[in-house]
Protein backbone atom coordinates (compact mmCIF):
# COMPACT_ATOMS: atom_id res chain seq x y z
CA UNK A 1 0.00 0.00 0.00
CA UNK A 2 1.67 3.19 -1.21
CA UNK A 3 0.15 5.34 1.52
CA UNK A 4 0.98 7.43 4.57
CA UNK A 5 -0.10 5.99 7.92
CA UNK A 6 -1.70 9.27 9.02
CA UNK A 7 -3.75 9.43 5.82
CA UNK A 8 -5.04 5.90 6.41
CA UNK A 9 -5.94 6.75 10.01
CA UNK A 10 -7.82 9.84 8.89
CA UNK A 11 -9.89 7.72 6.51
CA UNK A 12 -10.53 5.21 9.31
CA UNK A 13 -11.60 8.03 11.67
CA UNK A 14 -14.10 9.23 9.08
CA UNK A 15 -15.41 5.70 8.58
CA UNK A 16 -15.86 4.75 12.27
CA UNK A 17 -15.96 8.07 14.20
CA UNK A 18 -17.90 6.72 17.20
CA UNK A 19 -15.84 3.55 17.69
CA UNK A 20 -13.41 3.49 20.62
CA UNK A 21 -9.79 4.05 19.65
CA UNK A 22 -7.79 4.42 22.89
CA UNK A 23 -8.44 3.41 26.51
CA UNK A 24 -6.33 3.89 29.62
CA UNK A 25 -7.90 3.71 33.05
CA UNK A 26 -10.98 5.93 33.10
CA UNK A 27 -9.99 7.79 29.90
CA UNK A 28 -11.59 6.73 26.64
CA UNK A 29 -11.23 8.34 23.23
CA UNK A 30 -13.35 7.64 20.19
CA UNK A 31 -11.83 7.77 16.74
CA UNK A 32 -13.35 11.20 16.15
CA UNK A 33 -11.88 12.50 19.42
CA UNK A 34 -8.46 11.00 18.70
CA UNK A 35 -8.38 12.54 15.23
CA UNK A 36 -9.38 15.98 16.52
CA UNK A 37 -6.89 15.96 19.41
CA UNK A 38 -4.07 14.82 17.11
CA UNK A 39 -5.01 17.56 14.63
CA UNK A 40 -4.91 20.18 17.42
CA UNK A 41 -1.54 18.90 18.61
CA UNK A 42 -0.29 18.95 15.02
CA UNK A 43 -1.28 22.61 14.78
CA UNK A 44 0.53 23.38 18.04
CA UNK A 45 3.66 21.54 16.91
CA UNK A 46 3.56 23.34 13.57
CA UNK A 47 3.67 26.68 15.38
CA UNK A 48 6.81 25.42 17.13
CA UNK A 49 8.59 24.75 13.86
CA UNK A 50 7.59 21.16 13.16
CA UNK A 51 7.00 20.38 9.49
CA UNK A 52 7.79 17.76 6.84
CA UNK A 53 10.91 15.85 7.85
CA UNK A 54 11.12 17.35 11.36
CA UNK A 55 11.86 14.94 14.20
CA UNK A 56 9.58 14.73 17.26
CA UNK A 57 11.02 12.63 20.11
CA UNK A 58 8.56 10.72 22.32
CA UNK A 59 9.94 10.04 25.81
CA UNK A 60 6.77 8.67 27.41
CA UNK A 61 5.55 5.64 29.25
CA UNK A 62 2.60 3.83 27.66
CA UNK A 63 -0.30 6.25 27.55
CA UNK A 64 -2.90 7.80 25.27
CA UNK A 65 -0.64 10.79 24.65
CA UNK A 66 2.02 8.54 23.12
CA UNK A 67 -0.14 7.62 20.14
CA UNK A 68 -1.57 11.14 19.93
CA UNK A 69 1.97 12.46 19.46
CA UNK A 70 2.77 9.82 16.83
CA UNK A 71 -0.44 10.64 14.94
CA UNK A 72 0.12 14.41 15.17
CA UNK A 73 3.69 14.15 13.90
CA UNK A 74 2.62 11.94 10.99
CA UNK A 75 -0.16 14.39 10.11
CA UNK A 76 2.55 17.03 9.60
CA UNK A 77 4.71 14.61 7.58
CA UNK A 78 7.15 14.82 10.48
CA UNK A 79 9.01 11.85 11.97
CA UNK A 80 8.21 10.52 15.48
CA UNK A 81 11.28 9.23 17.34
CA UNK A 82 10.97 6.59 20.06
CA UNK A 83 13.02 7.21 23.20
CA UNK A 84 13.78 4.53 25.75
CA UNK A 85 12.64 6.10 29.02
CA UNK A 86 15.45 4.35 30.88
CA UNK A 87 18.18 6.12 28.95
CA UNK A 88 20.59 8.15 31.02
CA UNK A 89 22.05 11.51 30.00
CA UNK A 90 24.81 10.22 27.69
CA UNK A 91 22.39 8.00 25.76
CA UNK A 92 19.77 10.74 25.57
CA UNK A 93 22.31 13.26 24.35
CA UNK A 94 23.45 10.90 21.60
CA UNK A 95 19.94 9.96 20.49
CA UNK A 96 18.49 13.48 20.43
CA UNK A 97 21.53 14.85 18.59
CA UNK A 98 21.63 11.91 16.19
CA UNK A 99 17.90 12.26 15.44
CA UNK A 100 18.17 16.06 15.21
CA UNK A 101 15.02 16.29 17.32
CA UNK A 102 13.27 19.66 17.35
CA UNK A 103 10.65 18.74 19.98
CA UNK A 104 10.66 16.29 22.88
CA UNK A 105 7.38 15.22 24.50
CA UNK A 106 8.05 13.63 27.87
CA UNK A 107 6.53 12.59 31.17
CA UNK A 108 7.30 14.94 34.05
CA UNK A 109 8.99 12.21 36.08
CA UNK A 110 11.64 11.97 33.34
CA UNK A 111 12.31 15.72 33.29
CA UNK A 112 15.58 15.86 35.22
CA UNK A 113 17.61 14.07 32.57
CA UNK A 114 16.04 16.02 29.71
CA UNK A 115 16.51 19.40 31.40
CA UNK A 116 20.17 18.49 31.99
CA UNK A 117 20.69 17.39 28.40
CA UNK A 118 18.78 20.12 26.54
CA UNK A 119 21.42 22.91 26.86
CA UNK A 120 24.12 20.55 25.55
CA UNK A 121 22.30 19.61 22.33
CA UNK A 122 23.66 20.86 19.02
CA UNK A 123 20.33 22.48 18.15
CA UNK A 124 17.55 24.11 20.22
CA UNK A 125 14.77 21.79 21.32
CA UNK A 126 11.20 22.52 22.46
CA UNK A 127 10.20 20.63 25.62
CA UNK A 128 6.55 19.57 26.01
CA UNK A 129 5.67 17.91 29.31
CA UNK A 130 2.89 15.47 30.08
CA UNK A 131 2.50 16.05 33.86
CA UNK A 132 2.49 13.03 36.13
CA UNK A 133 2.77 14.53 39.59
CA UNK A 134 5.95 16.59 39.40
CA UNK A 135 6.14 20.37 39.02
CA UNK A 136 6.39 21.60 35.44
CA UNK A 137 10.00 21.49 34.31
CA UNK A 138 11.83 24.75 33.47
CA UNK A 139 11.40 25.83 29.85
CA UNK A 140 8.74 23.14 29.32
CA UNK A 141 5.21 23.72 28.02
CA UNK A 142 2.30 21.75 29.40
CA UNK A 143 0.93 19.21 26.92
CA UNK A 144 -2.79 19.61 27.49
CA UNK A 145 -2.56 23.39 27.39
CA UNK A 146 -1.03 23.50 23.94
CA UNK A 147 -3.56 20.94 22.66
CA UNK A 148 -6.58 22.85 23.99
CA UNK A 149 -5.33 26.24 22.77
CA UNK A 150 -4.80 25.15 19.14
CA UNK A 151 -7.25 24.83 16.28
CA UNK A 152 -7.18 21.54 14.36
CA UNK A 153 -4.59 21.50 11.59
CA UNK A 154 -6.00 21.03 8.08
CA UNK A 155 -5.41 17.72 6.38
CA UNK A 156 -2.68 17.69 3.74
CA UNK A 157 -1.45 15.48 0.95
CA UNK A 158 1.22 13.06 2.12
CA UNK A 159 3.48 10.37 0.71
CA UNK A 160 4.19 6.72 1.36
CA UNK A 161 7.85 7.74 1.18
CA UNK A 162 7.53 9.72 4.42
CA UNK A 163 9.67 8.28 7.19
CA UNK A 164 9.24 6.53 10.53
CA UNK A 165 12.51 6.21 12.47
CA UNK A 166 12.78 3.56 15.17
CA UNK A 167 15.77 3.61 17.50
CA UNK A 168 17.11 0.26 18.62
CA UNK A 169 20.09 -1.07 20.55
CA UNK A 170 22.00 0.60 23.30
CA UNK A 171 23.27 -2.54 25.06
CA UNK A 172 26.40 -2.82 22.88
CA UNK A 173 26.82 0.86 22.05
CA UNK A 174 24.72 3.94 21.53
CA UNK A 175 21.21 3.51 20.06
CA UNK A 176 20.92 3.63 16.29
CA UNK A 177 17.99 4.82 14.19
CA UNK A 178 16.37 2.47 11.69
CA UNK A 179 14.74 4.44 8.86
CA UNK A 180 11.47 3.01 7.50
CA UNK A 181 9.23 4.40 4.78
CA UNK A 182 5.49 4.34 5.56
CA UNK A 183 4.86 2.24 2.46
CA UNK A 184 7.19 -0.47 3.77
CA UNK A 185 5.81 -0.40 7.31
CA UNK A 186 2.36 -1.01 5.81
CA UNK A 187 3.70 -4.21 4.24
CA UNK A 188 4.43 -7.43 6.21
CA UNK A 189 5.47 -5.69 9.49
CA UNK A 190 1.91 -4.41 9.93
CA UNK A 191 -0.02 -6.88 7.78
CA UNK A 192 1.03 -9.92 9.83
CA UNK A 193 -0.49 -8.36 12.96
CA UNK A 194 -3.40 -6.70 11.20
CA UNK A 195 -5.22 -7.58 8.03
CA UNK A 196 -3.69 -11.03 7.56
CA UNK A 197 -4.51 -11.99 11.16
CA UNK A 198 -8.15 -11.34 10.26
CA UNK A 199 -7.90 -13.32 7.01
CA UNK A 200 -8.33 -10.08 5.05
CA UNK A 201 -6.50 -9.04 1.92
CA UNK A 202 -4.07 -6.16 2.29
CA UNK A 203 -5.92 -3.07 1.02
CA UNK A 204 -4.40 -1.09 -1.83
CA UNK A 205 -5.28 2.42 -0.64
CA UNK A 206 -6.47 4.43 2.38
CA UNK A 207 -10.09 4.27 1.25
CA UNK A 208 -9.84 0.49 1.00
CA UNK A 209 -8.40 0.28 4.50
CA UNK A 210 -11.24 2.45 5.83
CA UNK A 211 -13.81 0.20 4.15
CA UNK A 212 -12.30 -2.86 5.84
CA UNK A 213 -12.27 -1.04 9.18
CA UNK A 214 -15.95 -0.16 8.79
CA UNK A 215 -16.65 -3.79 7.94
CA UNK A 216 -14.94 -5.31 10.98
CA UNK A 217 -16.35 -2.63 13.30
CA UNK A 218 -19.85 -3.14 11.89
CA UNK A 219 -19.56 -6.89 12.40
CA UNK A 220 -18.49 -6.36 16.02
CA UNK A 221 -15.09 -7.96 15.54
CA UNK A 222 -12.80 -4.94 15.59
CA UNK A 223 -9.65 -5.82 17.54
CA UNK A 224 -9.18 -4.61 21.09
CA UNK A 225 -5.44 -4.82 21.60
CA UNK A 226 -3.39 -4.69 24.80
CA UNK A 227 0.33 -3.97 24.30
CA UNK A 228 2.05 -5.35 27.38
CA UNK A 229 5.45 -4.06 26.30
CA UNK A 230 6.40 -0.37 26.14
CA UNK A 231 5.40 1.46 22.95
CA UNK A 232 9.02 2.53 22.52
CA UNK A 233 9.60 -1.13 21.61
CA UNK A 234 8.88 -1.93 17.95
CA UNK A 235 6.75 -4.97 18.87
CA UNK A 236 4.22 -2.93 20.84
CA UNK A 237 4.22 0.02 18.44
CA UNK A 238 3.67 -2.07 15.31
CA UNK A 239 0.90 -4.06 16.99
CA UNK A 240 -0.80 -0.81 18.02
CA UNK A 241 -0.48 0.59 14.49
CA UNK A 242 -2.01 -2.59 13.09
CA UNK A 243 -4.92 -2.43 15.54
CA UNK A 244 -5.72 1.16 14.66
CA UNK A 245 -5.50 0.51 10.92
CA UNK A 246 -8.36 -1.95 11.41
CA UNK A 247 -10.48 0.60 13.27
CA UNK A 248 -9.75 -1.17 16.53
CA UNK A 249 -8.99 0.04 20.04
CA UNK A 250 -5.68 0.03 21.92
CA UNK A 251 -6.03 -0.59 25.67
CA UNK A 252 -3.20 0.49 27.97
CA UNK A 253 -2.32 -0.74 31.43
CA UNK A 254 -1.88 1.98 34.04
CA UNK A 255 1.15 0.37 35.68
CA UNK A 256 4.57 1.51 34.45
CA UNK A 257 6.13 -1.86 35.14
CA UNK A 258 4.90 -5.31 34.27
CA UNK A 259 1.84 -6.15 36.39
CA UNK A 260 0.53 -9.49 35.12
CA UNK A 261 -2.57 -9.35 37.31
CA UNK A 262 -3.51 -5.97 35.86
CA UNK A 263 -3.06 -7.39 32.36
CA UNK A 264 -5.37 -10.28 33.18
CA UNK A 265 -7.95 -7.94 34.73
CA UNK A 266 -7.86 -5.73 31.64
CA UNK A 267 -8.33 -8.68 29.29
CA UNK A 268 -11.42 -9.59 31.27
CA UNK A 269 -12.87 -6.10 31.79
CA UNK A 270 -12.10 -4.63 28.34
CA UNK A 271 -12.77 -7.83 26.39
CA UNK A 272 -9.28 -7.71 24.89
CA UNK A 273 -8.86 -9.80 21.76
CA UNK A 274 -5.12 -9.31 21.04
CA UNK A 275 -2.30 -9.35 23.57
CA UNK A 276 1.22 -8.46 22.42
CA UNK A 277 4.15 -9.50 24.61
CA UNK A 278 7.90 -9.95 24.36
CA UNK A 279 8.70 -13.59 25.03
CA UNK A 280 9.04 -15.39 28.32
CA UNK A 281 9.93 -12.20 30.19
CA UNK A 282 6.24 -11.31 29.90
CA UNK A 283 4.60 -14.71 29.37
CA UNK A 284 6.02 -16.41 32.46
CA UNK A 285 4.72 -13.78 34.93
CA UNK A 286 1.32 -13.89 33.19
CA UNK A 287 1.18 -17.67 33.57
CA UNK A 288 2.22 -17.37 37.23
CA UNK A 289 -0.61 -14.86 37.81
CA UNK A 290 -3.13 -17.22 36.23
CA UNK A 291 -1.93 -20.07 38.39
CA UNK A 292 -2.09 -17.95 41.57
CA UNK A 293 -5.63 -16.90 40.73
CA UNK A 294 -6.60 -20.50 40.11
CA UNK A 295 -5.23 -21.58 43.49
CA UNK A 296 -7.18 -18.80 45.21
CA UNK A 297 -10.41 -19.76 43.44
CA UNK A 298 -10.67 -16.40 41.64
CA UNK A 299 -9.87 -17.28 38.05
CA UNK A 300 -9.67 -14.62 35.34
CA UNK A 301 -12.12 -14.68 32.43
CA UNK A 302 -9.94 -14.80 29.30
CA UNK A 303 -12.70 -15.93 26.97
CA UNK A 304 -12.44 -12.81 24.77
CA UNK A 305 -8.75 -13.36 24.07
CA UNK A 306 -8.13 -14.85 20.62
CA UNK A 307 -4.50 -14.05 19.87
CA UNK A 308 -1.24 -13.62 21.75
CA UNK A 309 1.71 -12.50 19.65
CA UNK A 310 5.33 -12.27 20.73
CA UNK A 311 8.36 -10.89 18.92
CA UNK A 312 11.95 -10.10 19.67
CA UNK A 313 12.67 -12.59 22.48
CA UNK A 314 12.25 -16.36 22.66
CA UNK A 315 8.96 -17.75 23.97
CA UNK A 316 9.04 -21.25 25.48
CA UNK A 317 6.54 -23.85 24.21
CA UNK A 318 5.99 -24.99 27.79
CA UNK A 319 4.79 -21.52 28.78
CA UNK A 320 2.45 -21.39 25.79
CA UNK A 321 1.03 -24.76 26.85
CA UNK A 322 0.50 -23.45 30.38
CA UNK A 323 -1.39 -20.36 29.18
CA UNK A 324 -3.41 -22.51 26.74
CA UNK A 325 -4.82 -24.38 29.72
CA UNK A 326 -6.52 -21.14 30.82
CA UNK A 327 -7.35 -19.88 27.32
CA UNK A 328 -7.72 -22.86 24.95
CA UNK A 329 -9.23 -20.65 22.23
CA UNK A 330 -6.06 -18.58 21.79
CA UNK A 331 -3.78 -18.68 18.76
CA UNK A 332 -0.15 -18.19 19.78
CA UNK A 333 2.13 -16.46 17.26
CA UNK A 334 5.88 -16.31 17.77
CA UNK A 335 7.24 -13.73 15.31
CA UNK A 336 10.94 -13.93 14.53
CA UNK A 337 11.63 -10.37 13.41
CA UNK A 338 13.68 -7.31 14.27
CA UNK A 339 13.48 -3.56 14.06
CA UNK A 340 15.62 -3.92 10.94
CA UNK A 341 13.10 -6.11 9.11
CA UNK A 342 11.39 -9.45 8.72
CA UNK A 343 9.49 -11.43 9.75
CA UNK A 344 12.07 -14.11 9.02
CA UNK A 345 10.12 -16.97 10.54
CA UNK A 346 6.87 -17.67 12.36
CA UNK A 347 5.67 -20.27 14.82
CA UNK A 348 1.87 -20.36 14.92
CA UNK A 349 0.04 -22.60 17.39
CA UNK A 350 -3.69 -22.72 16.72
CA UNK A 351 -6.39 -23.80 19.20
CA UNK A 352 -6.18 -27.52 19.84
CA UNK A 353 -2.59 -27.83 18.64
CA UNK A 354 0.23 -28.78 20.98
CA UNK A 355 2.66 -25.88 21.49
CA UNK A 356 5.36 -28.40 22.29
CA UNK A 357 5.22 -29.69 18.71
CA UNK A 358 5.01 -26.29 17.02
CA UNK A 359 8.29 -25.02 15.62
CA UNK A 360 9.17 -21.84 13.73
CA UNK A 361 9.12 -22.05 9.96
CA UNK A 362 10.52 -19.61 7.43
CA UNK A 363 8.14 -17.05 5.98
CA UNK A 364 7.83 -16.96 2.17
CA UNK A 365 10.49 -14.23 2.10
CA UNK A 366 12.70 -15.78 4.81
CA UNK A 367 15.99 -17.57 4.20
CA UNK A 368 18.90 -19.06 6.16
CA UNK A 369 22.16 -18.14 4.45
CA UNK A 370 25.63 -19.62 4.86
CA UNK A 371 28.84 -17.60 4.78
CA UNK A 372 28.72 -17.58 0.97
CA UNK A 373 25.13 -16.22 0.88
CA UNK A 374 23.79 -19.58 -0.27
CA UNK A 375 20.69 -21.16 1.27
CA UNK A 376 21.44 -23.68 4.00
CA UNK A 377 20.22 -27.09 2.89
CA UNK A 378 17.36 -28.33 5.11
CA UNK A 379 18.48 -31.28 7.19
CA UNK A 380 22.17 -30.64 6.58
CA UNK A 381 22.84 -29.59 10.17
CA UNK A 382 24.71 -26.53 8.91
CA UNK A 383 24.30 -23.20 10.65
CA UNK A 384 23.40 -20.01 8.82
CA UNK A 385 22.11 -16.51 9.35
CA UNK A 386 18.46 -15.51 9.08
CA UNK A 387 17.63 -13.15 6.23
CA UNK A 388 14.51 -11.87 4.50
CA UNK A 389 13.53 -9.96 1.40
CA UNK A 390 10.40 -7.86 0.82
CA UNK A 391 9.43 -4.72 2.75
CA UNK A 392 12.32 -3.40 4.81
CA UNK A 393 13.91 -0.18 6.04
CA UNK A 394 15.96 2.22 3.97
CA UNK A 395 18.84 1.68 6.40
CA UNK A 396 20.43 3.13 9.52
CA UNK A 397 20.32 6.87 10.06
CA UNK A 398 23.74 8.49 9.45
CA UNK A 399 25.52 5.12 9.11
CA UNK A 400 26.15 4.05 5.53
CA UNK A 401 28.77 1.46 6.50
CA UNK A 402 26.53 -0.41 8.92
CA UNK A 403 23.64 -0.10 6.46
CA UNK A 404 25.71 -1.81 3.76
CA UNK A 405 26.49 -4.71 6.12
CA UNK A 406 22.92 -5.22 7.31
CA UNK A 407 21.01 -4.78 4.05
CA UNK A 408 22.67 -6.57 1.12
CA UNK A 409 21.67 -7.44 -2.41
CA UNK A 410 21.75 -11.21 -2.90
CA UNK A 411 20.82 -12.87 -6.20
CA UNK A 412 19.69 -9.45 -7.42
CA UNK A 413 17.27 -8.96 -4.51
CA UNK A 414 17.76 -6.72 -1.46
CA UNK A 415 17.78 -8.66 1.83
CA UNK A 416 18.02 -7.74 5.49
CA UNK A 417 20.54 -9.87 7.39
CA UNK A 418 19.28 -10.30 10.94
CA UNK A 419 22.45 -11.33 12.76
CA UNK A 420 20.56 -14.30 14.24
CA UNK A 421 22.03 -17.74 13.63
CA UNK A 422 19.76 -20.72 12.93
CA UNK A 423 19.54 -24.21 11.48
CA UNK A 424 16.74 -25.83 9.48
CA UNK A 425 15.77 -29.50 9.60
CA UNK A 426 14.55 -31.69 6.77
CA UNK A 427 10.90 -30.86 7.57
CA UNK A 428 11.52 -27.11 7.34
CA UNK A 429 11.50 -26.44 11.08
CA UNK A 430 13.86 -23.66 12.18
CA UNK A 431 15.98 -23.80 15.33
CA UNK A 432 17.21 -20.44 16.55
CA UNK A 433 20.71 -20.41 17.98
CA UNK A 434 21.05 -16.76 18.93
CA UNK A 435 22.97 -13.73 17.77
CA UNK A 436 26.37 -14.21 16.25
CA UNK A 437 27.52 -11.49 18.63
CA UNK A 438 26.26 -13.57 21.58
CA UNK A 439 28.42 -16.63 21.02
CA UNK A 440 30.76 -17.95 23.69
CA UNK A 441 33.93 -19.55 22.30
CA UNK A 442 34.98 -22.05 24.94
CA UNK A 443 37.95 -24.29 24.18
CA UNK A 444 37.41 -23.76 20.47
CA UNK A 445 33.73 -24.76 20.61
CA UNK A 446 31.00 -22.21 19.89
CA UNK A 447 28.07 -21.94 22.30
CA UNK A 448 25.00 -19.85 21.41
CA UNK A 449 23.83 -18.47 24.72
CA UNK A 450 20.13 -18.24 23.80
CA UNK A 451 20.06 -21.94 22.98
CA UNK A 452 21.32 -22.77 26.48
CA UNK A 453 18.92 -20.28 28.07
CA UNK A 454 15.92 -21.93 26.43
CA UNK A 455 16.88 -25.32 27.80
CA UNK A 456 17.39 -23.96 31.33
CA UNK A 457 13.95 -22.31 31.17
CA UNK A 458 12.30 -25.69 30.66
CA UNK A 459 13.33 -26.67 34.21
CA UNK A 460 10.06 -26.27 36.20
CA UNK A 461 11.69 -24.45 39.14
CA UNK A 462 13.35 -21.82 36.95
CA UNK A 463 11.61 -18.47 36.64
CA UNK A 464 14.21 -16.78 34.42
CA UNK A 465 17.74 -17.26 33.18
CA UNK A 466 20.50 -15.53 31.26
CA UNK A 467 23.69 -17.15 29.98
CA UNK A 468 26.97 -15.33 29.33
CA UNK A 469 30.60 -16.07 28.73
CA UNK A 470 33.32 -14.92 31.12
CA UNK A 471 37.10 -15.03 30.54
CA UNK A 472 38.81 -18.29 31.44
CA UNK A 473 42.57 -18.80 31.54
CA UNK A 474 42.38 -22.33 30.17
CA UNK A 475 39.44 -22.31 27.76
CA UNK A 476 39.37 -18.66 26.67
CA UNK A 477 35.83 -18.31 28.02
CA UNK A 478 33.53 -20.42 30.16
CA UNK A 479 29.75 -20.58 30.10
CA UNK A 480 28.01 -19.14 33.17
CA UNK A 481 24.27 -19.12 33.86
CA UNK A 482 22.46 -16.67 36.13
CA UNK A 483 19.20 -18.22 37.30
CA UNK A 484 16.21 -16.99 39.29
CA UNK A 485 13.69 -19.42 40.75
CA UNK A 486 9.96 -19.48 41.25
CA UNK A 487 8.84 -18.57 44.75
CA UNK A 488 8.93 -21.50 47.14
CA UNK A 489 11.21 -23.69 44.97
CA UNK A 490 14.77 -24.88 45.40
CA UNK A 491 17.33 -26.06 42.89
CA UNK A 492 21.00 -27.01 43.00
CA UNK A 493 23.71 -25.88 40.65
CA UNK A 494 24.34 -29.50 39.67
CA UNK A 495 20.66 -29.98 38.80
CA UNK A 496 20.79 -27.07 36.35
CA UNK A 497 24.01 -28.28 34.75
CA UNK A 498 22.68 -31.83 34.40
CA UNK A 499 19.39 -30.54 32.98
CA UNK A 500 21.29 -28.80 30.18
CA UNK A 501 23.59 -31.77 29.69
CA UNK A 502 20.62 -34.07 29.12
CA UNK A 503 19.62 -32.00 26.08
CA UNK A 504 22.73 -30.31 24.70
CA UNK A 505 26.34 -31.28 24.06
CA UNK A 506 28.71 -31.31 27.00
CA UNK A 507 30.56 -28.15 25.98
CA UNK A 508 27.27 -26.21 26.14
CA UNK A 509 26.64 -27.03 29.80
CA UNK A 510 27.22 -24.09 32.16
CA UNK A 511 30.44 -24.41 34.12
CA UNK A 512 28.95 -22.16 36.79
CA UNK A 513 25.39 -21.47 37.90
CA UNK A 514 24.73 -18.39 40.00
CA UNK A 515 21.35 -17.96 41.66
CA UNK A 516 20.00 -14.40 41.69
CA UNK A 517 16.81 -12.86 43.02
CA UNK A 518 15.91 -11.48 39.60
CA UNK A 519 17.36 -11.53 36.10
CA UNK A 520 17.62 -7.94 34.96
CA UNK A 521 15.88 -7.13 31.69
CA UNK A 522 15.12 -4.00 29.71
CA UNK A 523 11.52 -2.75 29.46
CA UNK A 524 11.34 -4.58 26.12
CA UNK A 525 12.22 -7.89 27.76
CA UNK A 526 15.81 -8.23 26.55
CA UNK A 527 18.31 -9.58 29.04
CA UNK A 528 20.82 -7.09 30.43
CA UNK A 529 23.94 -9.00 29.41
CA UNK A 530 26.28 -6.23 30.55
CA UNK A 531 24.94 -6.62 34.09
CA UNK A 532 25.01 -10.42 33.81
CA UNK A 533 28.64 -10.47 32.70
CA UNK A 534 29.62 -8.17 35.55
CA UNK A 535 27.87 -10.40 38.11
CA UNK A 536 29.37 -13.54 36.59
CA UNK A 537 32.88 -12.09 36.45
CA UNK A 538 32.74 -10.63 39.94
CA UNK A 539 31.30 -13.65 41.74
CA UNK A 540 33.29 -15.82 44.10
CA UNK A 541 35.01 -18.88 42.69
CA UNK A 542 32.79 -21.24 44.65
CA UNK A 543 29.07 -20.49 44.31
CA UNK A 544 26.47 -21.81 46.67
CA UNK A 545 25.35 -25.31 45.70
CA UNK A 546 21.64 -24.57 45.93
CA UNK A 547 19.16 -21.78 46.14
CA UNK A 548 15.55 -21.25 47.07
CA UNK A 549 13.16 -18.35 46.70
Amino acid sequence: MDENIATVWEHVADAVPDAEALVRGARRLTWAELDERAARLASALSRRGVGPGSRVAVDLYNCIEYLEVVYAALKLRAVPINVNYRYQEAELLHLLDDAEAGVVVFHGSLADRLVAVAPRLRRPVHLVEVPDGAALAPQAEEYESIVESADPAPRVERSGDDQLILYTGGTTGYPKGVVWRHEDVLGPPIAVNGWLAFDLEIPRCAAGAAALAAEVVGEGRAPRSLPAAPLMHTTALFKSLATLLLGGCVVFATSRSLDPDELCRLIEAERVVDLSIVGDAFARPILAALERAERSGNTYDLSSLLRIASAGVAWSPEVKAGIARFAPQVTFTDIIASTEGGPYALAITRPGEDPLSTRPRLTPSGRILDEHDHDVEPGSGCQGMLAASGSMPVGYLHDAERTARTWRTIDGVRHVISGDMATIDADGNVTLLGRGSEVVNTGGEKVFVEEVEQVILTQPAVADAVVVGVPDERFGHRVVALVSLHEGTELTERAVIDHVGAVLADHKRPRRVLFVDEVRRSPSGKADRTWAKAVAAGSSSTPSSSAGA
